[in-house]
């Protein structure tokens, strides 16, 4: 029983830790001047899983490359086939709304993921080029995170017209 108190007890201990990391992610963001989107997709699962990779890591180093594979894959596909969506049930249940419409950078970047990684594990065999390519995909996405600026409010998008930019454009 001790071992269940313990588990319960580091539960409610990192719900408090979340809390306070999700309720200080924009003030870091004014603060470190990037994106919410970059710091929230990018930064915080690294840090987020830091445990989690450390052991692909260390399964990949004494050459036991399925069972990385499958903590790594085995993470993505648990966040995206039930985390996310008992989030929005939650909130829901909360009264807060929240859904899964994702932008177009969200999606694309999904997309992306998912094609690049099927296409190197297909064959079975691995080797430093396929990690390569698969560190590089995450490099491209994160860079995209890291220079989109999304607008707080709608009052803050600029309005771009035809004319708009003709005339910023013949003006210098």
């Amino acid at each position: 029983w001790s071992a269940f108190a313990w588990l319960a007890g580091m539960t409610v201990f990192i719900a408090l830790l979340s809390e306070y990391v999700v309720d200080t992610i924009e003030d870091a963001s004014d603060s470190w001047g990037l994106s919410v989107s970059f710091i929230s997709i990018i930064l915080l699962p690294i840090v987020g899983n830091a445990a989690e990779h450390a052991g692909a890591i260390i399964f990949a180093f004494k050459n036991k490359l399925d069972i990385s594979l499958g903590v790594a894959l085995g993470s993505a596909t648990q966040i995206a086939m039930f985390v996310v969506p008992l989030c929005v049930n939650v909130a829901w249940i909360m009264g807060v709304k929240m859904d899964l419409n994702f932008n177009l950078l969200e999606t694309g970047s999904l997309a992306l993921a998912i094609i690049v990684t099927a296409f190197t594990l297909q064959d079975g065999t691995s080797h430093y080029m396929k990690g390569l390519i698969l560190l590089l995909c995450y490099f491209v996405i994160g860079a995209c995170f890291f220079v989109q600026r999304t607008p707080i409010n709608q009052n803050d998008v600029p309005n771009l017209t035809l004319k708009s930019v003709t005339d910023s454009v013949l003006s210098t």
